[in-house]
C-alpha cells in the first residue's frame, strides 16, 4: 500500500479533505440504509478512482469544491454499480468483506444501489453540475451496455478480438476514463484538454483490465496454481481468445466444449489454462497491455512536468505492476 501513497503524495490533502465530503453526500435518515453507507464507506478499497478525478484536475488547474462533487459522484455512481453486481453475479464478498447482498440481501442491495444513482443526480442537479453528471452518465450506460454484450456473447462463444476490446472498452475503461474526464471538466472549459485526459483514462483502463485477465492464469499466492475463475464463470478474455486462434479445430471445439458445459471441472479447466499458457496467450495479451500503457504515457508526456504528473506516472506503472 506504500506505493499508492506514494502516488497520493501530491493529493494527500484533498483525498483527506474528500472522506467527510463522501460521507456527506451519503447522508440519510432512514436507520438501515444510514447502517449501510457506514458500513460502505468502512471497506472503501484503494481508491484510485477519486484518486484518478483529483490528479487529473490537479494536472491542468486548481482544485474546488466542483472537484471534490466529481470525486463523489464518481464515487457514489461507482459503489452503486458494485452493490448490483454483486446481485447480479450472487457474490458474498467483495474486497474480502461480506457483499451488501450477502448480509442485507438482494432486496435490500439492490434498493441501496438505486438509493446511491439517485444520490449521483441530486448532488449533481442540485449543484448544476451538469457537464460533470453527463460524463458519469456516459460512463454508466456503457457499463451496462459492455456487461450486456458479454452476457450475450458468453452465450455463444464467438468473443473476436475487436468484441473483446469493446467489452473492456465500456465495462472497465469508461469509468476510469469519466474520473479523469470529471478531474478535468471540473477546473477548465477546455474541451480538447478535458478529451485528451478522457483518453488517458480511456488507454489506462483497458491496460488496468488486461492485467486483470492475465491473473487469472497465473499462479496465485493461495494455491500455486493459476485460479481459471475466468474459464469457471465462461468469460472469453485476450488470453484464451488468442489461443483459440492458434488452435486446430479439434483442439478449439475441446477447449469451447470445456468452457460451455465442463468449466466446473477442475482437471478440464487447468487442461485449458496450461493450453493458454503454452500457446503464448499470456505473452501477447501482456504485449497488448504495454502499447495501451505507452499510448496513455504518451499522451501524459505532453502535459508539463509536475509532481502531479509524476504520480500519474507512477500510478500507470503501478497498473501493470501490480499483483492484485
Amino acid at each position: 500500500m506504500s506505493r499508492i501513497n506514494e502516488i497520493k503524495r501530491p493529493i494527500s490533502h484533498e483525498m483527506e479533505a474528500f472522506e467527510p465530503k463522501f460521507k456527506q453526500a451519503l447522508a440519510t435518515k432512514v436507520p438501515l440504509l444510514d447502517k449501510i453507507t457506514h458500513y460502505i464507506v468502512k471497506r472503501k478499497g484503494k481508491q484510485l478512482r477519486p484518486m484518478l478525478v483529483f490528479l487529473s484536475a490537479k494536472l491542468v488547474g486548481e482544485v474546488n469544491e466542483s472537484t471534490y462533487r466529481g470525486a463523489s459522484l464518481v464515487e457514489l455512481m461507482h459503489t452503486a454499480t458494485l452493490v448490483h453486481d454483486d446481485v447480479v453475479d450472487d457474490a458474498n464478498l467483495r474486497r474480502g468483506f461480506f457483499s451488501i447482498n450477502a448480509l442485507w440481501k438482494n432486496k435490500v442491495a439492490i434498493l441501496v444501489g438505486d438509493f446511491l444513482l439517485s444520490k449521483v443526480l441530486l448532488l449533481a442537479v442540485e449543484n448544476k453540475e451538469h457537464e460533470l453528471l453527463e460524463i458519469v452518465a456516459t460512463a454508466v450506460r456503457e457499463m451496462s451496455e459492455g456487461e450486456l454484450l458479454q452476457i450475450e456473447k458468453a452465450r455463444r462463444l464467438d468473443i473476436t478480438e475487436d468484441i473483446y476490446f469493446e467489452i473492456i472498452r465500456q465495462k472497465t475503461a469508461s469509468l476510469i476514463s469519466s474520473c479523469c474526464g470529471a478531474g478535468a471538466a471540473s477546473v477548465t472549459d477546455d474541451k480538447t484538454t478535458v478529451n485528451k485526459l478522457k483518453e488517458f483514462g480511456n488507454l489506462l483502463g483497458i491496460a488496468f483490465q488486461i492485467k486483470d485477465d492475465l491473473f487469472d492464469y497465473q499462479l496465485t499466492n493461495q494455491t500455486g496454481k493459476p485460479s481459471g475463475i475466468d474459464i469457471k464463470e465462461q468469460k472469453m478474455t485476450l488470453p484464451l481468445i488468442f489461443a483459440l486462434q492458434q488452435a486446430t479445430k479439434s483442439e478449439k471445439r475441446r477447449i469451447i466444449n470445456t468452457v460451455k458445459n465442463h468449466h466446473d471441472n477442475p482437471k478440464r479447466v487447468a487442461e485449458v489454462v496450461e493450453y493458454v499458457q503454452k500457446s503464448g496467450g499470456l505473452e501477447y495479451a501482456e504485449k497488448r497491455m504495454l502499447e495501451y500503457q505507452s499510448n496513455a504515457l504518451e499522451i501524459l508526456m505532453t502535459f508539463e512536468k509536475s509532481p502531479v504528473r509524476d504520480s500519474m506516472e507512477a500510478l500507470v506503472q503501478y497498473v501493470i505492476e501490480r499483483k492484485k
